[in-house]
C-alpha cells in the first residue's frame, strides 16, 4: 500500500512529523518551477527527489507505475508513452458547460458514485477570476463538475496533499498535467492512502496569469469574456465566450515576437506532453477534431475507463499525413520570430489543414514541435542540464530535425 512504505529520511513519514515551510518560501526549481504545489505542503522535504525540473526520472517511474518503461523502437510508444489501449471518443450525452463533451468530469464523477475512491483531486476556479486555478479534494459530485473546463495557467494541484492526514480520505483519484504527476509519483510510497489512481491531461504551454493575460490580449477579439480556449487539431486556436460565440484564430496568426517568452520556463524544459506517468491519460490531440483522444496505461487505467465506457462512443485511433517538412519549418520560423499578416495565415492554415497530419500524425506534430523548441530553448539557456534533462525518448525525437544554430 502506498501508505505503509518506510521513509527514506527516517522511520517517520512527513505527514507525521513535518509541517509545510511559510507559502512561497522554497522553490528550488528557481525559474524553472511549474508551482506544482509540492513545495507548499509538508513533502517539500521530497522535492529535490520528487521535483521534475530537478530530477527527471521516466524510466524509473514508468517501470514502477506500469510494470515497465516505453519501447523507444515502437513508434507509438516512443511518442505516447507506456500503453495497453489507444482510443478516440466522445461522452454521450455531454456534460453541460464542459469544454469538450466531458470525459474527465463524467469519471471522476463515477469514481465517487462507485465508491472506488474517497475523494478526487481537481481544480475549480476562484470566485473573482476564472482562470485563477483553486485545487481542491472534491467529496461530491458537484464538487468535481465545479472543476469542468480547463484552467490554461500554472496551478498548486499538490499543496491540497497537505489536507490528507487526518481527513479519513485513503482511496484518492488525482487529476493532474504531466509535472504535477511526476512529483505525486515520486512521493506516492509516503501517501497517507491505501490506493491512488491517477487521471492526466497533455498538456503544454502554461502560463502565469500575468502572462495568460497577454496572450488573450493579443489573440482574441473580446479577452475580457473568454471563457476557455484551446489549440486543436484544424491548426486554429477556438476560443468559446461567455455570451456562447466562438472564436478562431489560426495558429500562423499569432503575434509571435510578442508571445515567444510569454510561457513559462518550466513548459519551455518540459519533455511530459503526453502525462507519462498517469494511469489513464484523456486528451484530443491524437483524435480527429471535435473527439477525445485515451490512452490506456495500466490496468488502473483500464479500471478508470470502464467507469464511463459504457457512456462513451468510441472509435480507433486512426493517422493520416506527412509532418515532417511542417516541423521543420515550424522550428525556423519560431526561432525567427515570423509573424505572418492575418490574411496569410488564414491561407496557410486552410492549405495545412487541407493536406496536413491528422490524427495519431497530429499528435506527433505537436510533440516534434514542441520537443524541439524546448531542446534549443534548454541548451540556450540551460546548457548545464540539457544533457540529463532531456530524456531518451525526447532526444530520439529531436535529432530527427535540424535546430539553429545556439
Amino acid at each position: 500500500m502506498p501508505g505503509s512504505t518506510p521513509s527514506p529520511h527516517g522511520s517517520l513519514l512527513p505527514h507525521e512529523k513535518a509541517r509545510p515551510l511559510a507559502k512561497g518560501s522554497t522553490y528550488p526549481a528557481k525559474d524553472l518551477c511549474s508551482q506544482c504545489g509540492l513545495c507548499d505542503s509538508r513533502w517539500v522535504a521530497y522535492v529535490r527527489q520528487a521535483c521534475a525540473f530537478l530530477n527527471q526520472q521516466f524510466e524509473t517511474m514508468e517501470t514502477r507505475v506500469h510494470g515497465r518503461s516505453r519501447d523507444l523502437n515502437n513508434e507509438d510508444e516512443l511518442y505516447f508513452g507506456v500503453s495497453q489501449r489507444m482510443l478516440t471518443a466522445r461522452l454521450e450525452p455531454p456534460i453541460e458547460g464542459a469544454q469538450w463533451t466531458g470525459i474527465v468530469s463524467r469519471l471522476g464523477v463515477r469514481a465517487l458514485e462507485s465508491g472506488l475512491v474517497d475523494a478526487v483531486l481537481c481544480v475549480q476556479q476562484s470566485e473573482h477570476d476564472r482562470f485563477t486555478p483553486v485545487p481542491v479534494l472534491a467529496r461530491t459530485p458537484e464538487q468535481v463538475l465545479a472543476a469542468r473546463v480547463n484552467k490554461p495557467t500554472l496551478s498548486p494541484n499538490l499543496e491540497v496533499l497537505e489536507q490528507l492526514p487526518g481527513s479519513g480520505i485513503r482511496n484518492l483519484l488525482a487529476i493532474g498535467v504531466g509535472c504535477q504527476v511526476q512529483a505525486l509519483r515520486a512521493v506516492e510510497a509516503t501517501l497517507p492512502l491505501d490506493n491512488l489512481y491517477v487521471l492526466g491531461l497533455p498538456c503544454v504551454d502554461n502560463v502565469s496569469r500575468a502572462g495568460l493575460q497577454t496572450f488573450l490580449d493579443s489573440s482574441s477579439r473580446s479577452p475580457e469574456t473568454v471563457v476557455h480556449y484551446e489549440f486543436m487539431q484544424d491548426f486554429r486556436i477556438h476560443f468559446r465566450h461567455s455570451d456562447g460565440s466562438n472564436e478562431t484564430v489560426p495558429f500562423f496568426g499569432l503575434d509571435t515576437p510578442k508571445l515567444k517568452d510569454v510561457f513559462a520556463p518550466s513548459c519551455l524544459s518540459c519533455f511530459d506532453y503526453t502525462n507519462g506517468g498517469a494511469d489513464l491519460v484523456v486528451g484530443y490531440m491524437g483524435a480527429s477534431f471535435g473527439r477525445q483522444w485515451i490512452t490506456v496505461r495500466n490496468d488502473r487505467g483500464a479500471a478508470l475507463l470502464q467507469l464511463v465506457e459504457a457512456e462513451l462512443e468510441t472509435a480507433p485511433v486512426q493517422s493520416r499525413g506527412n509532418r515532417k517538412a511542417a516541423v521543420q519549418q515550424g522550428i525556423d520560423a519560431y526561432d525567427k520570430a515570423v509573424k505572418l499578416p492575418l490574411w496569410l495565415a488564414r491561407l496557410v492554415g486552410c492549405v495545412v489543414n487541407a493536406i496536413g497530419p491528422r490524427g495519431l500524425e497530429y499528435g506527433r506534430f505537436s510533440i516534434d514541435s514542441h520537443f524541439t523548441r524546448n531542446a534549443l530553448w534548454l541548451r540556450r539557456h540551460h546548457p548545464e542540464m540539457a544533457d540529463r534533462h532531456i530524456p531518451s525518448f525526447a532526444q530520439k525525437i529531436v535529432n530527427r530535425y535540424r535546430l539553429p544554430a545556439l
